[in-house]
Formats: C-alpha cells, sequence, structure tokens
C-alpha cells in the first residue's frame, strides 16, 4: 500500500501516543523547526535532541542550529542509500 512517504529508508513502526498530542506539547520554536523541517521528526526524538543541544549549547537558537546540521547530514545520509552518491542532497 503506498504511503505519503515516498521513497525513504527511515523505518516505520506503529505508535502507541498520539503524534499531535506529542507534537502540540513541544515548545512554539521547535514546532515550527519540525514543521519547515526537511524529514519526518518524531515529537519525543526531536524534544530529546534538542534537549541534547540545548545542554551543549546554552542556547536556543544555537540549539536550533545544531538541530539543522543533525537534519542535513541525515538526509545527506538518506539521499546516498535512496538514490546513489551522484544526488545533490548525497554530497553534503
Amino acid at each position: 500500500m503506498p504511503t505519503n512517504r515516498g521513497v525513504t529508508s527511515l523505518k516505520s513502526r506503529r505508535r502507541a501516543a498520539d503524534p499531535m498530542r506529542e507534537f502540540d506539547a513541544l515548545p512554539p520554536e521547535l514546532r515550527q523547526w519540525v514543521a519547515d523541517g526537511m524529514r519526518p521528526w518524531r515529537a519525543g526524538s526531536v524534544r530529546k535532541t534538542y534537549a541534547s543541544a540545548i545542554a551543549r549549547t546554552g542556547d536556543a537558537q544555537s540549539a536550533l542550529e545544531e538541530l539543522d546540521r543533525i537534519e542535513r547530514a541525515a538526509v545527506a545520509r538518506d539521499a546516498r542509500r535512496v538514490w546513489g552518491t551522484n544526488h545533490p542532497e548525497a554530497q553534503s
């Protein structure tokens, strides 16, 4: 059955919790970051990664920039797996 995820190497699994409720519980700046993101993030994953980035950087803006770097690296890995090393995103 086709899904709205398209071709991806991301794993899929059923969730027991309500993903929209988890998303709504994120801080506004983090909800906006996820909404503008290049790939799907679980609310729990992005919350944990953001908290870790805040602890390292001590600054919300720097933490969001670190999330951007993490996401770009994940997109590059995914592009290499799905489309090969010649894909423009795989070069990042």
